[in-house]
This record gives C-alpha cells, sequence and structure tokens, in this order.
C-alpha cells in the first residue's frame, strides 16, 4: 500500500468575511505542514483574498459548486469559475448542503466529474444520521453515497478524490464517534472505492470530521484508514486548526 499523505481541511461555512479572511491566514504564516496536505474551505465572497493571503503550504477550497459549466442558474457558481481564480478544490455533499438546499446524490454524480475536469480536487462528504446508525443502516447509506457519488467518475481518477466521512449526528453537536466507529466507517469507504480499483481504494484518502478539535485529534488521526480530518468549528480558530495540522504529522 503507498504511503497517503495526511489531508486537514478547514470548513468555515458561513463564517469570515475577506478582511478576516486575510486576517486568519496570516496567523498561520511561518508555520511548517511539511508531510500534511493543509486547506481552507471559505466562503464565495472571501476566495479571492484567501487565495492572495494563503501560503504555500495552504490550499483553498471553496464549498459547494454547480454541476453545470454555466446557464441560468442565478447565485450559483461553476467549476470554471472556482478554477479561473486559482482555488484548488471544492467540499461537495455536505450533510448541510444536502439538508438545507436539497443536495441530492444524482446531482453530486455530475458534480464530482465536472469538479475533477476542471482542475479542482473534489472532497465527497458522506455519513449517517443518528436515527440511521440507531437502525443499523449506516453501512446501506454511505454505500449509496459513495457508489452514486463515484459513479461517473473515470476509474483511472478515482484516487484524486477525497472522501470525508461524517457521522451526522456529530456535526457541531460536540459528540465524536469513537474510535472503533471511525475507523469502521472509514475503512468501509475505503472498500466501497476497493470494489471498483483495489489501487485506489488503497489510493483514496478517507477524512473524519465531526467535532474534531485538538484534544481528540492525535488519537483518530492515528487510525489505520484515517488519512486527515475536515475540520468545522476547530478550523475557526488558527491555533487549534494548526495543532490539529500538526497533530496530522
Amino acid at each position: 500500500m503507498s504511503r497517503r499523505t495526511p489531508f486537514i481541511a478547514g470548513n468555515w461555512k458561513m463564517h469570515k468575511t475577506a478582511a478576516e479572511a486575510e486576517a486568519f491566514l496570516q496567523a498561520l504564516a511561518g508555520r511548517s505542514f511539511d508531510g500534511v496536505d493543509v486547506a481552507v474551505c471559505v466562503p464565495f465572497t472571501a476566495l479571492w483574498a484567501a487565495k492572495r493571503a494563503a501560503g504555500a503550504g495552504v490550499a483553498v477550497y471553496a464549498q459547494t459548486m454547480h454541476e453545470a459549466p454555466d446557464g441560468a442558474f442565478t447565485g450559483e457558481v461553476s467549476a470554471a469559475m472556482l478554477s479561473e481564480v486559482g482555488i484548488d478544490g471544492v467540499v461537495l455533499g455536505h450533510s448541510e448542503r444536502r439538508q438545507f438546499f436539497g443536495e441530492s446524490d444524482k446531482a453530486l454524480q455530475r458534480k464530482v466529474p465536472a469538479a475533477l475536469e476542471a482542475g479542482l480536487t473534489p472532497i465527497l462528504c458522506v455519513g449517517e444520521s443518528e436515527e440511521e446508525r440507531d437502525r443499523g443502516d449506516t453501512e446501506r447509506k454511505l454505500r449509496t453515497q459513495v457508489q452514486e457519488g463515484l459513479h461517473d467518475v473515470p476509474t483511472a481518477r478515482l484516487h484524486e478524490v477525497v472522501i470525508a466521512y461524517e457521522p451526522i449526528w456529530a456535526i457541531g453537536t460536540g459528540k465524536v464517534a469513537t474510535p472503533e466507529q471511525a475507523q469502521e466507517a472509514c475503512a468501509f469507504c475505503r472498500a466501497l472505492v476497493g470494489d471498483r480499483s483495489r489501487e485506489a481504494g488503497d489510493r483514496v484518502r478517507v477524512q473524519y470530521g465531526g467535532s474534531m478539535k485538538p484534544g481528540n485529534a492525535a488519537e483518530l488521526l492515528a487510525l489505520p484508514d484515517v488519512d486527515g480530518g475536515l475540520i468545522g468549528g476547530a478550523s475557526l480558530e488558527p491555533d487549534d486548526f494548526a495543532a490539529i495540522a500538526e497533530a496530522a504529522k
């Protein structure tokens, strides 16, 4: 199995103006993230400022995009628009996008390959609700989301997609999956990719998301099938975010 570079991405959600984004990234300046890929996922209005302020070791990602290259889609942004301003990647299918904005597996089936074609690294978010876990439906839900999201991705490019396992019941709640739960789910996501290509399954990076913070990051990141984290609340403070990236080393 090839060594997978850890990947820590901070999802700011609807936080930080352009000025606040610049201040955050200036606070990270001079810190070394050698051996770890680091990204911040920022609101559309702060993308340009963040890209301008980000150092060489920090990538800038958007938080969503439309699947079409252009069209009458008021308020939407295409992959080409993101790529044009130098954005490195995009978060797709976050549970909040699914819950509040109706983002479907069918839409993601088009968005993921569209991002790749535009030169963006997609982070495909998957995860189950508390009710689904209690019913024993975790694997069924993950299978549907992973297989649908990757359906139209060429086999040769599967490893370029990052999968973020985010148990919905642990997002913003302070609850954290146990190490056993996180490892089991991330390993299952990897196996689903491996069903199409063993090599891609070995190479694809699977993040854990769901109340990861400096105090629990090292334990979660040490799990064999956890290759990083998609960080929510703890990504809003530079010191906390840097501490998680340090734990990933």
